[in-house]
């Protein structure tokens, strides 16, 4: 199946869903918004991301066929044997969610005649919902797909153009490898934004001048801590044994820059915090400057 000839169901119109199926429209047959909410799917209505929308899910997926469950990880958890019944033959279900091991699990349990292909597009916005949602989200992005070993290499290839469609990079990988990757460079991050933010507020809050003090280091380093709860701990409690790995990798590299400080141990500080910083210009070789 080609994606211009397909119906694109998107089941939850929240960012993610809405800003997909935003990005979609024209690029396939037809775009097919489900939500709880009939509010909602008057929103995308309105501003030209679905040409269709319904809150019963079997009317919305009977005729699809494509399938993006894009609810927290939990959620989907319990769409997927909800939805298999209802899908046509040879439909491709993907989902949106960030982490994967726990989803693909399940979606080995899908029926026959439907094809499972995990997607997690790496981007997002600290704030959530259909009003702030907006179809160039995806552009540029690396869009992870995980398919599965009855994954068809037909299904794989849909996967990618719909990848492609919303102007994302597809980039495939194991379920398990992607969570042991995010875990690092996508979910500690976030919790570290949030030990910042809360230990900011116990030492310097009381002081008025905290906030014309604050700068841009502080503003960008913080910036995840305002990201959904609900959607965080749907995703720390689903790679709950990858991140709490890293954790323990970062107390210890904490663990050392204190000792170093406590000791007042120059050399051994200028050392470590040198070859960070190399590590840092390698990671990003393009932007060299520190911000103060």
């Amino acid at each position: 199946m080609e994606l211009s000839n397909a119906q694109v169901t998107v089941v939850g119109l929240g960012l993610m869903g809405a800003s997909l199926a935003g990005a979609l429209r024209n690029k396939c047959r037809r775009v097919v918004g489900v939500a709880r909410r009939a509010e909602s799917i008057e929103i995308a209505l309105a501003r030209g991301f679905i040409d269709s929308g319904t809150t019963d899910v079997a009317e919305g997926v009977c005729e699809a066929g494509v399938v993006v469950l894009a609810t927290p990880v939990r959620v989907i958890l319990g769409q997927l044997p909800e939805i298999a019944p209802l899908l046509p033959e040879g439909c491709l279900l993907m989902d949106l969610g960030s982490t994967k091991g726990r989803i693909a699990a399940e979606m080995e349990r899908l029926p026959g005649h439907i094809q499972p292909l995990g997607g997690h597009p790496m981007c997002g916005k600290e704030k959530s919902g259909i009003e702030v949602a907006d179809p160039a989200l995806y552009r540029g992005c690396t869009f992870i797909l995980s398919p599965l070993k009855r994954t068809s290499p037909e299904a794989l290839a849909l996967g990618r153009a719909v990848a492609e469609a919303v102007d994302a990079n597809p980039l495939v990988l194991e379920p398990e490898r992607q969570d042991f990757l995010v875990a690092t460079l996508s979910h500690l991050p976030y919790l570290l934004a949030c030990a910042l933010v809360a230990t900011a507020d116990a030492t310097t809050s009381q002081d008025p001048a905290a906030w014309e003090v604050v700068a841009t280091g502080f503003r960008s380093t913080s910036r995840l801590a305002g990201s959904d709860v609900t959607m965080m701990i749907d995703i720390l409690l689903t790679n709950r044994e990858e991140v709490l790995k890293v954790l323990d990798a970062y107390q210890a590299h904490l663990g050392e820059l204190l000792h170093w400080l406590e000791t007042a141990d120059e050399e051994k500080m200028r050392k470590v915090l040198s070859a960070v910083r190399r590590t840092r210009r390698e990671m990003y070789p393009a932007s060299q400057q520190v911000i103060e």
